[in-house]
């Protein structure tokens, strides 16, 4: 087990803790992190763009002129391609784009981004990120201290509300809710500050040791 400093929001060391191997230095898997955020990204596309083909248009199904005698291209309807207020050819219709991935593998490309983040020193653990008034100029003092002036994704569980009004106004950081941890978003900054609270959610939902003991 890794053995890392534990802050106050002071950034004052008041302990170290032991942070679970099987989460925390697991082999880093470039492949499944690119992996999963590909499937992210792609799951977040709506899909929604769609045009108006030939048969779709409203326009009058007369022909344009008589076929023969014209000396001119042979022609039918006026929603042909061609046409200015045809319609399109081959264009875009609604799809879904979202792709699949087991469950174990996206847990494992969890456990690689934090590992690599551990390993790098973007990890900052905080005893509590709660601030001590709801004003949003407290938090940025806080995130000052434990961050500096480095992009910062802040972990929050549902017992820290207070956190997420009060960084969301931030622009250089972002609070997220710590069970909807993602590839994306934790490659994404520069440092990612986690609570011991934040901490113990993510033992549980991502750690291999309880859901052994479970």
């Amino acid at each position: 087990m890794a053995q890392v400093p534990v802050l106050d929001i002071n950034g004052k060391q008041v302990k170290t803790i032991d942070l679970p191997a099987d989460i925390f230095e697991a082999k880093v898997n470039k492949g499944l992190m690119h992996q999963a955020y590909v499937r992210q990204m792609a799951n977040a596309r709506l899909g929604t763009h769609s045009t108006q083909r030939r048969s779709e248009v409203s326009r009058t199904t007369a022909k344009m002129y008589k076929q023969k005698g014209t000396g001119r291209a042979r022609h039918g309807s006026r929603s042909a391609p061609q046409f200015v207020g045809g319609g399109r050819a081959f264009g875009p219709k609604p799809r879904d784009y979202s792709l699949d991935m087991p469950k174990k593998m996206r847990q494992g490309a969890i456990r690689s981004a934090l590992s690599a983040l551990l390993a790098d020193g973007q990890l900052v653990f905080v005893t509590d990120i709660t601030p001590s008034s709801p004003k949003t100029k407290d938090m940025a003092k806080v995130l000052n201290v434990l961050a500096g002036e480095k992009s910062t994704l802040v972990l929050f569980t549902h017992d820290e509300k207070l956190v997420q009004r009060t960084v969301s106004n931030l622009d250089n950081a972002k609070p997220l809710l710590t069970n909807y941890l993602n590839v994306r978003d934790l490659l994404q900054y520069d440092k990612v500050i986690v609570s011991l609270k934040a901490l113990d959610v993510i033992v549980k939902i991502w750690g291999l040791e309880s859901k052994e003991n479970a």
